[in-house]
């Protein structure tokens, strides 16, 4: 019986992986969460075993016990995921491995699938530190994925996230827009047909879930089917119900103007150059069929929302642009 499965999870207290915890819960799984427990706390209902995964014997706490399915979320560590796997192997069903759209090698293409070729593995001995370089941090992530496959096979299930939104997301790629849109008036939006997609979080952690339940194997995309920005942006303020003027700039003047693509400070999220079009936008088809459900954008937009306003709407941001710099663009523009 599903409501008779032991389900790990390897984190368990933030975004994505603390949405797997809920998601499992609500299915009646008895969950056990393995983390420091410093960054957040597990979902109600969860067990919170406590561990450091730099510790040598950091899975001694978890001896003796099996489990119908381990998700595994490490984000920034080859070694975390070899050690996991060495330890917990005899004693897992069903292997989950979160890993990401950057393992891909070409970032240009349009409509990539699963199978496209991979960068190169890294496996450097203590990458225990978030990587800053997106091609180191793509390729730990291939090594990761290399031994996830090696060792279960049938029974490993390699999920490649693009954007993630929804509740928790503190990255504000996504979340800016209906934070900005939601403001009203004149909004500075990028003149493009570059075409974007993002995953709800909640969508993502219920595919995770279900892939343990059914013993989904393979290699797949974790993304939604991919939208031009110039229509995004609108269906967005749309399902806001905003009253925005959409200023849409051409993406040489933004340039000029010191206007960044994708993330930090005086940026434009979901904006991305020519070399990286390809990244936005990989073909969704076969992780459809094998289950994954996009919810309608309206709700995605409902669940962004509320985490920028319970985040702060004037916050300082990672990704964006200020009030202030966006009023100085318009005005410079006219």
């Amino acid at each position: 019986m599903l409501g008779d499965m032991r389900t790990l999870v390897l984190g368990g207290s933030v975004f994505l992986s603390r949405a797997v915890a809920r998601e499992a819960l609500r299915r009646g799984h008895e969950v056990v969460c393995a983390a420091r427990g410093v960054t957040g706390s597990v979902p109600d209902g969860a067990r919170l075993v406590t561990l450091d995964r730099n510790d040598p014997a950091a899975y001694r706490p978890l001896a003796g016990e099996s489990f119908d399915a381990v998700v595994d979320v490490a984000s920034i560590s080859y070694p975390w995921v070899a050690e996991a796997i060495a330890a917990l192997r005899e004693r897992a069903g069903h292997w989950t491995f979160v890993s990401t759209i950057n393992v891909y090698r070409d970032t240009a293409t349009i409509g990539l699938r699963a199978d496209a070729a991979l960068a190169q593995p890294r496996q450097e001995a203590g990458v225990k530190e978030a990587p800053t370089d997106p091609d180191l941090y793509g390729g730990v992530k291939v090594a990761g994925e290399d031994a996830v496959r090696a060792a279960f096979g049938d029974r490993g299930f390699v999920v490649r996230p693009g954007l993630i939104t929804g509740p928790g997301d503190r990255s504000d790629r996504f979340g800016y827009w209906p934070g900005r849109l939601s403001r009203g008036g004149r909004v500075l939006v990028p003149d493009t047909e570059q075409l974007t997609q993002y995953i709800d979080v909640r969508d993502l952690a219920a595919w995770i879930v279900d892939a343990g339940e059914r013993g989904l194997s393979g290699d797949y995309d974790a993304i939604g089917p991919a939208t031009p920005l110039a229509t995004l942006l609108p269906a967005i303020a749309g399902a806001l119900g905003a009253d925005v003027e959409l200023v849409s700039v051409p993406e040489q003047v933004l340039t000029e103007a010191g206007v960044d693509y994708w993330a930090g400070p005086r940026s434009l999220p979901l904006w991305v150059p020519a070399e990286l079009a390809g990244f936005c936008a990989h073909d969704p088809a076969a992780s459809l069929a094998a289950g994954l459900r996009p919810r309608p954008l309206a709700d995605a937009v409902a669940g962004a929302l509320e985490q920028e306003i319970a985040l702060g709407l004037d916050r300082a941001r990672k990704a964006g642009l200020t009030s202030s710099e966006e009023a100085e663009i318009l005005a410079r523009l006219g």
